[in-house]
């Protein structure tokens, strides 16, 4: 078990993108770009159930998430651990992202036969550089 410093999560509160990658059945991994949420200490990511990474991770929870800072290649940090979805909270944390990456109020491409879905990260592995 791991947790993110003070610095770490304020870096997680800047509107960089993340990679984050789950295992699909095979084993083999599935990467695609997140934004990335830092709520109360937790790091979390938003998806609508259906698609390929809540999906992956209902069948093997393990998933990374790297966030690199645009403007400088030698910011970055890297969270390895265990996933938990929740549709508790997750329409209203589509909107608060879509303020964080978009400056929009609510989330413009909200479909209306989705579930959205907070994928909550509990760290095992946490790495970074240049956030000392």
């Amino acid at each position: 078990m791991s947790t993110l410093t003070e610095k770490q999560l304020e870096f997680l509160q800047n509107p960089f993108a993340g990679v984050v990658t789950t295992l699909r059945p095979d084993g083999s991994p599935h990467s695609t770009i997140v934004w990335v949420d830092a709520a109360d200490g937790e790091v979390s990511f938003n998806t609508a159930l259906g698609r390929v990474k809540p999906t992956n991770l209902e069948h093997d929870p393990r998933v990374a998430l790297l966030v690199l800072d645009p403007e400088d290649q030698y910011r970055w940090l890297g969270v390895d651990g265990r996933a938990t979805l929740t549709t508790d909270g997750a329409d209203d944390q589509i909107d608060r992202l879509a303020k964080k990456y978009l400056d929009k109020d609510e989330y413009p491409f909200r479909q209306p036969d989705q579930t959205r879905v907070t994928v909550k990260i509990d760290p095992v592995h946490v790495q970074s550089y240049g956030l000392d």
